[in-house]
Parts: C-alpha cells; structure tokens; sequence
C-alpha cells in the first residue's frame, strides 16, 4: 500500500474530508466523526452527546422521523451510531451507487436535525432504558465504576450515558444549542471508504453551508487517582482489573504498547491466559486491553472468576505482570509480531474497517497506512519492547474488584 493511500482536502470553514479507494468493492462505507464526547460535557450536560446520538435518527428538516428511518432501511444497507469519551460518529455502510444519497442524509442529520420536543421526551426513557440495561450488565457495571475510580472526580471518568437527574433537566433546545455548538467545523471529519470517488464526496460537503464550531476541543490532561476499590455486588463471580497508565492514541510507541499487550494478553497463548486458566483453571475470562486517548491512556489486565478464587488469581495477575519483561523472549515476540501483522492485514479487507481507521486523523496530523504499521511492528527489537514493558509495569496500579462480601474480604486480603 503505498503512502498515498488516502485522500484529503480541507477547505476553510469545512469539515476535513479524508477517503480511502477501493475500486473493487461493491460498497462504501461512509461516516462523520465530531471530535465531541463525554469528557467535553459539564457536570450540567452529563449525557447530553450521547443523547444527540439518540436524537439525530428522529428527523431532519427535510424528513420526519418515520421517513428517516424508511429511507434508510430502503438503501439496504445498515446505519449506526456511537458516542465514546471523545468521539460521536455517525455512519453508514451502502452499495456504491448509494453513496451520494446516504451521504445527503448523514449531513442532514448533523447540520439539520429536527430535534422535535416531544420525540426528545419519548427518547429520554428510552436511554433510561439502556441505563438500566447497563446496571443489569455485570461487566458494563464494573467497568463503569473502575474507569470512575481510575479518574475520580473528572468528567472523563464518568460515564457515556450520563444521569437521569441532569437528563430530566435537559429540554431538545438544550441538545439544539449544544449540537450549534459543538457539531460543526473543525470539530468534524468526514469518512469515506469503498468504491467511491475523493472529488464526489467533497463535492456533495462543498454544496453545504457549514458555521465554524462555537468552542474549543481543549482538553486538560486527565489525572489517574491509584488506589484499590471494592464494589459489593451479588453476582456467582468476581470481578478483577487493574489499571495502569500507558500511551496516548497517537503515540510513537504504539507498536511496543500492541505487541506487549498482545503477549500478556491478548490471546491463547498470551502470559495471563495460558498462567491462569490453561495450567492452573482459575478463570475462565482473562485478558489484557489498552484504552487510549488523546492525551493518556490505561493499559488493564482484568479476569472473572469463582469467589473462592479471587485470591490465587490477584496474585497470579500480580505476579505475572512483575515478571513479564523478564519473560519475554525472541520466539513469543516473533509469534506477537505475526499475530499483529495478521489483524492488519484482514483488517485491510473490511471496507467498514477502513472508514473507522480513517477517523484516527482526528488525533494526528500524518496517518500512517496500515502496511506502515506493520513494518513498524516487525521493526521492534527484544530489549525495546523489555524495556517498554517494565517501564509501564513498574507504575502503580489502579485494582477494582466486585463480588459478594466474602470475595471482596478475600481479595483485600492479598492487595
């Protein structure tokens, strides 16, 4: 793939448009991301981005809520929508020859959105709904109340959904002002992936008037509170993770932070999964993840298991993440290393994939293809990717652990 894989333009006042060809392909994948999320709300709009999210499928100016959604189940394809801690993406993926409708509509949706009070009412409950479909979620649970500990006191902790108080409060003027806000130029980048043209998507975005955003995207870099948490739940396992701070999402050292996390683990034949559940069967879920962002970044290990091995499994996770520069040798970096070039590549075939992939402009000034990356990967050596890991290893971590009252008793007992 050469360095030229995609496409950009930005024109003053535009939304930056970014595509990546794919001549062969039937489909396109289309998306506008704003470089909006939880953490930019105020504790007085906790809620509020992911509540546009909801909002903008309910109409446009030019097509009620019911005609939205016909005309998008009659493009065939299928249309989503997210809201992470710095991220609202809307997106589409539809045959080629679809393309310049599908896209009209996802700019009507962001620049012309009805936002009807009533329907704003009705949605409301719906997200109480998936509130309480999240509480009766054990790890949605966890995870929420870990990443709350892990950042206490900061917006960026808190989670996507927000609160019910502050939602109660919000009227579809408040989700209206906030969108004028924040939903516009620089704050957008348009996607596009596919069997699709650079000058007919730009095209289609110069025909629309955009107003530049009304505020900034400055962040103040997020502050990991160490400490050890134990949330009492009746559930028949416990719950483990721990956090430790890592790499931001456009890190130089991204290829270390893929390959150690790839050999602790994140897979069958990672550190923990082969330690704790293959030779001593202590648990059946065990892993190790990175969730960055712009500006920091955690690098967790967790596992679910029986209460009455809570114990043995904190201190096997202890002790395997103290040993595991010292552990890493030539034929497991060489397994890692495949195993990354592999995901790339399969990754390369997903024109959806791409689309997503592109939205990493956001963080960077130069995106690097994937073909890039992997040459990265192969690129490191034993004693960096030693020296990375026991470099970030050796940082105090972050535990929480949910279970009964017994598990919980048994897991302090060892942290």
């Amino acid at each position: 793939m050469p360095a030229t894989w995609t496409q950009e333009t930005q024109l003053p006042h535009h939304p930056l448009v970014i595509s990546h060809p794919m001549p062969d392909a039937q489909s396109v994948a289309l998306g506008i991301f704003v470089d909006v999320g939880s953490r930019d709300e105020s504790p007085e709009q906790a809620g509020i981005a992911h509540a546009l999210e909801h909002m903008l499928f309910k109409g446009t100016r030019h097509l009620d809520v019911h005609a939205l959604s016909e005309t998008l189940d009659q493009l065939g394809g299928h249309t989503n929508a997210f809201t992470s801690r710095e991220r609202t993406c809307f997106h589409t993926q539809v045959l080629h020859e679809d393309a310049a409708q599908a896209l009209d509509i996802l700019m009507d949706m962001v620049l012309e959105p009805a936002l009807p009070e009533d329907e704003w009412k009705r949605e409301r409950e719906v997200i109480f709904s998936e509130m309480g479909m999240v509480e009766d979620n054990p790890d949605e649970w966890f995870y929420d109340r870990h990443i709350q500990a892990v950042y206490a006191g900061q917006q960026v902790g808190k989670p996507t959904l927000g609160t019910r108080d502050v939602l109660s409060h919000l009227s579809s003027q408040d989700l209206r002002h906030y969108l004028e806000h924040n939903y516009r130029p620089p704050r957008l980048l348009i996607a596009a992936s596919g069997n699709i043209q650079h000058d007919d998507v730009l095209a289609a975005v110069q025909q629309r008037t955009w107003k530049p955003s009304q505020s900034s995207t400055q962040r103040k870099p997020p502050i990991l509170q160490v400490g050890k948490h134990f949330f009492e739940r009746d559930m028949e396992q416990v719950q483990v993770v721990a956090s430790l701070p890592c790499i931001s999402a456009a890190s130089d050292e991204r290829p270390l932070a893929w390959l150690a996390n790839q050999m602790l683990g994140g897979g069958m034949s990672s550190m923990l999964f082969r330690e704790i559940r293959e030779r001593r069967g202590l648990a059946y879920s065990v892993s190790s993840h990175l969730s960055p962002l712009s500006d920091a970044g955690l690098w967790s290990v967790s596992c679910d298991t029986h209460p009455t091995m809570v114990a043995a499994c904190i201190e096997l996770l202890q002790e395997n993440m103290q040993q595991f520069a010292t552990h890493i040798d030539a034929p497991l970096l060489a397994r890692a290393q495949r195993q990354m070039e592999v995901q790339f590549r399969m990754g390369m075939d997903s024109i959806e994939g791409n689309m997503m992939y592109l939205a990493n402009r956001l963080d960077e000034p130069n995106l690097l293809s994937q073909q890039q990356w992997i040459e990265a990967v192969k690129a490191v050596k034993l004693d960096e990717i030693q020296a990375w890991s026991q470099h970030y290893l050796d940082a105090d971590a972050v535990w929480s652990v949910a279970g009964n009252d017994a598990a919980l008793s048994s897991a302090q007992n060892v942290l």
